[in-house]
């Protein structure tokens, strides 16, 4: 594979300074716009609208990788539990066309109806102030600020180097 500093996600270039986790299917990046802190997204390489569009081995991939993400999202944002979800086309709330699974570390009471959480990520919903995100409907992050808990999530899931080496 050709050497790249970016990702692909949709229409969208990531610069691998806010990617933290390279497989051969999938990569994690961290969320321009979170709606809870540690908020991630596994994204499938290959693009792809539909989740039914991936082969096995690239679904494989995906919640192997995400269930990995999801260890170490819990550990560093100290949650007390994890949504992991697919929202899977335009009816399901999906706004970028390239499969992702957002992975939003939970904390016990952090939305009063903990269902709400799904209309915030199809932006019908408001960001509970307590949650410390902007509620000024998610304004976008800094590239630095990115960068720099992308380098963490490196660091904590390891392999980094590896991976570019093997994948990029």
């Amino acid at each position: 594979m050709a050497s790249t500093k970016a990702m692909q996600f949709g229409p969208l270039s990531i610069p691998l300074s806010q990617v933290f986790m390279l497989t051969k299917s999938a990569y994690g990046l961290v969320n321009l716009k979170p709606i809870r802190p540690g908020h991630v997204l596994v994204v499938a390489r290959r693009q792809v609208a539909r989740f039914n569009e991936l082969t096995p081995e690239e679904v494989a991939d995906l919640f192997t990788h995400g269930q990995q993400v999801s260890k170490a999202i819990e550990k560093l944002f100290n949650a007390d539990g994890l949504t992991l979800c697919i929202q899977d086309g335009a009816a399901a709330g999906q706004t970028v066309n390239h499969v992702h699974l957002h992975v939003i570390p939970r904390i016990q009471g952090d939305y009063a109806n903990n269902d709400e959480i799904y209309s915030v990520l199809e932006g019908t919903g408001t960001v509970p102030q307590r949650t410390h995100i902007d509620n000024e409907q998610r304004k976008p992050r800094s590239p630095q600020d990115m960068a720099a808990e992308a380098a963490i999530l490196r660091r904590e899931i390891g392999g980094w180097d590896d991976a570019v080496a093997r994948f990029m």
